[in-house]
């Protein structure tokens, strides 16, 4: 009775993990999808860039900060900017809630080495970043 009690818990887990990275790339999608739209509208008649000279990106689009002061003001290049933060995040939440499922099962090797994998990711994604 116990081992199938575990079962249905850990059912439930996977369930919700997976709900959690469905919602994610819908979310992901739509919001990357009202973005795009919404630049074709204020960009699609604007002339052909020059490609002969580079110019980088600016705080607008590679902070949060940035990021989030776009999206407020309706630009459409930060909406797809937010889509594309909240597809980096689906995963990263998936991984936090396999650490949490691995606690609750009290498997201490496995809580390590995901929060390990979680805290190098994190790392690797925000040790670079401008502010």
């Amino acid at each position: 009775m116990k081992q199938i009690k575990k079962l249905l818990v850990d059912r439930d887990i996977e369930l919700f993990i997976g709900q959690v990275l469905r919602t994610g790339v819908i979310t992901a999608c739509s919001i990357a999808l009202v973005g795009g739209i919404l630049y074709l509208a204020q960009q699609g008649a604007a002339s052909v860039p020059d490609y002969a000279a580079f110019k980088g990106e600016g705080a607008e689009y590679t902070s949060f900060g940035g990021i989030f002061r776009g999206v407020a003001s309706g630009s459409a290049t930060e909406i797809i900017q937010l889509g594309v933060l909240v597809m980096l995040a689906t995963p990263l939440l998936r991984i936090f809630f396999s650490g949490i499922a691995f606690a609750m099962e009290r498997d201490k090797l496995y809580v390590m080495i995901t929060t390990l994998v979680l805290g190098i990711i994190l790392f690797s994604m925000f040790g670079g970043l401008k502010v």
